[in-house]
């Protein structure tokens, strides 16, 4: 049996140092503070084995966050699987546009919500607003209902394609993170994104943007009036998605960059 220590060196010399502390302090149930101040700590035949393991996936490429089942988004810890997407900290760029126009018991709508990472966030920053999040994958809803009861939230999910369950309803803020990686994407074929769920990342159009263009379409018939829209998309895309709104008849189009000063989230009002 290996003690704390050694089993650390043993896991760096085949992963990422970072990672390997996060898997560790995973199995143990510890933070890292406490890998730091316990070096000699004697790891149980049980421990070892499910550190081995999980070092043995991360080698093979699986990402951090589906071997510890979870990811930190604006501060809240929320579980995440291999059937939804991994949040991202550019994705915060759209949560905080989406605060600075969500007005005192104002409705929301979450497109696509995944992990339930947009959703959940609005839903407990603005205690008084009515959130609803929508997404076509059972398995996507089921990990975003369990962040939800999680942190307290209350969160009206159905199932379906961006508005097809909602039946002509309106609401003051319309956001979404949609698949928009283009069709044949190198980047699909490397790094974390491997092994996320391909219908979150893509849309298989040839600019990534049929996903987008849907959701402009309708949007107008599912925003109250004087309502905003507000979309993530890639790092190259927002020229394009402000030309959509624009000629969707959207107003005050805005475009959003992210901390990087990448533009990241478009959006306009209706």
């Amino acid at each position: 049996m290996l003690t704390l220590k050694a089993a650390l060196e043993e896991a760096t010399a085949t992963i990422d140092r970072v990672d390997a502390h996060v898997l560790m302090a995973h199995v143990l149930g510890v933070n890292r503070a406490y890998l730091a101040g316990n070096p000699m700590r004697v790891l149980s035949e049980t421990e070892g084995a499910r550190v081995d393991m999980l070092v043995a996936r991360r080698a093979m490429g699986q990402p951090v966050a589906y071997l510890v089942e979870r990811r930190e988004f604006y501060g809240r810890d929320l579980r995440v699987s291999p059937d939804v997407l991994i949040p991202r900290p550019e994705t915060e760029v759209l949560v905080e546009a989406a605060l600075a126009r969500l007005a005192p018991r104002a409705s929301c709508l979450d497109l696509g919500t995944g992990s339930g990472a947009i959703a959940v966030t609005l839903a407990c920053e603005r205690r008084d607003a009515r959130v609803t999040a929508t997404d076509s994958s059972e398995a996507a809803l089921h990990v975003a209902r369990g962040n939800a009861a999680t942190h307290a939230c209350d969160i009206e999910f159905l199932q379906g394609s961006w508005y097809g369950p909602l039946a002509g309803r309106r609401f003051d803020l319309i956001v979404a993170n949609p698949p928009y990686v283009a069709a044949g994407d190198a980047h699909l074929r490397y790094g974390d994104l491997r092994f996320e769920p391909a219908q979150a990342l893509t849309d298989a159009s040839r600019d990534g943007l049929d996903s987008i263009r849907a959701i402009i379409a309708g949007a107008s018939d599912h925003l109250a009036a004087g309502g905003w829209l507000l979309v993530e998309h890639g790092y190259d895309q927002g020229l394009a998605v402000e030309s959509l709104l624009a000629a969707a008849g959207f107003r005050e189009t805005a475009s959003i960059a992210d901390l990087a000063g990448i533009p990241r989230v478009a959006g306009g009002k209706i």
